[in-house]
């Protein structure tokens, strides 16, 4: 990374005053249980420049998650995996692309997040940043799949996005990202997720409150005030 291009995020521009004043809190997700899983590489990469921009981060392991469905939702790794999905201000999803779509693992992950938690959704309203690696030539099924998922999950997914081709050969044997354009745009893409993460904290629930369920709110109110 070169020093005099890599600028440190003007938080003091992008932050409202009663936004948050801790670290942003961001949770990197990948989709592989290879002993050497090159999406989890980059998700590594993509901690080491996120915490240098700033960011508190952790990264969740899905070895160990069950299917979903396949068991109680109070097994461990699901309530881990539940608390960190609360716990994130922002997220970035890495898949490998595998029969031109995401990992059933990616998936999995997803699938294990409810749409609500009480009252509470547990994605709506965070920033997320979406990134891929192949085996073969460039790609981008898996980041198009996830950003569907993205939308449906209510969340801030931000424009830009890495995929990284032949990612076999952009490691070193030291398991860390060759300097290159898809190095670079790795780091743009992070970049950019601090930023609307810093733009959006603490404004969530107001950006993503609804008329129509306000009024069905509302509406379920009156019945119950009404119930006799």
């Amino acid at each position: 990374m070169e020093a005099d291009s890599f600028h440190p995020i003007q938080s003091g521009t992008l932050r409202k005053d009663d936004a948050p004043d801790h670290a942003p809190r961001i949770l990197l997700l990948y989709g592989s249980l290879r002993k050497r899983s090159f999406s989890r590489l980059a998700v590594q990469e993509a901690q080491r420049i996120l915490e240098q921009l700033g960011a508190e981060t952790r990264i969740f392991n899905p070895s160990g998650l069950p299917l979903a469905d396949d068991a109680e939702p109070d097994h461990p790794k699901v309530q881990e995996l539940r608390e960190l999905m609360m716990w994130s201000e922002g997220q970035v999803w890495c898949s490998p692309e595998r029969h031109g779509a995401m990992t059933g693992i990616m998936k999995t992950m997803i699938d294990w997040v409810p749409l609500s938690v009480g009252a509470v959704r547990p994605t709506q309203g965070k920033t997320l940043a979406l990134m891929q690696v192949s085996g073969g030539s460039q790609s981008f099924n898996a980041v198009n799949q996830m950003r569907v998922l993205g939308r449906w999950m209510r969340m801030v997914t931000i424009p830009n996005q890495s995929s990284i081709p032949k990612a076999f050969l952009e490691f070193d044997e030291n398991d860390r990202m060759k300097p290159s354009s898809l190095y670079d745009r790795v780091v743009d893409v992070m970049e950019e997720l601090m930023k609307f993460t810093h733009l959006t904290r603490g404004h969530a629930d107001y950006l993503t409150d609804r008329y129509s369920e306000r009024k069905e709110t509302a509406a379920e109110l009156s019945a119950r005030v009404n119930t006799k």
